[in-house]
């Protein structure tokens, strides 16, 4: 079992109280716009860190991450990008891939072999950039979307929110909402 934090739009300020919700996690996942180098070398200093730039990250940040990461957490297949959208609404880059992953479910539904890997198979979509935050199943893509909101203080949302769960095997499971008071 992985327990994981996932965060988004810190806008460069990394509040003190992230570290303590996702003390006991194996690992974190930032959506985007990270906002400074500390931000994203803080996360790596606490825990292994996947990442994603976002739309105002620049220099260092976009230079060390990638726009879309792909990746696997146990049996789970990942996308993660920070201009995602959600169920209906989706950035139209997303679709051919969100169509190949669709095309492989039900290639590997159809198969004797049930369990087989198919790297093209999206079971889980992260993004942010909405600072809303966001966890809705897509019945046509077949995978879930996760949008932890904004964990920063820019922006219009009065409460920084996180989100905490646990990969185990196929199973996401365990989902937590944090949410911290903006002082």
């Amino acid at each position: 079992m992985t327990k994981i934090g996932l965060l988004s739009d810190t806008h460069g300020l990394l509040d003190k109280r992230v570290f303590e919700h996702f003390e006991p996690c194996d690992e974190i996942w930032h959506a985007g716009d990270i906002g400074s180098a500390e931000v994203l070398r803080a996360l790596r200093e606490f825990r292994p860190t996947r990442a994603v730039f976002g739309n105002i990250d620049g220099g260092e940040v976009r230079y060390s991450l990638s726009e879309f990461y792909r990746f696997r957490v146990e049996e789970v297949n990942v996308l993660m990008t920070h201009i995602g959208g959600y169920p209906g609404k989706y950035n139209p880059w997303l679709i051919p891939w969100f169509e190949k992953s669709l095309k492989a479910k039900q290639t590997v539904n159809s198969s004797a072999e049930d369990n087989s890997y198919n790297r093209d198979d999206i079971d889980l979509f992260v993004c942010g950039h909405s600072h809303i935050l966001k966890v809705q199943y897509d019945k046509h893509y077949q995978f879930l979307t996760l949008n932890p909101g904004a964990a920063g203080k820019s922006g219009w949302q009065t409460v920084q929110t996180l989100l905490r769960f646990t990969i185990d095997g196929q199973k996401i499971d365990n989902l937590e909402v944090i949410e911290l008071e903006r002082h």
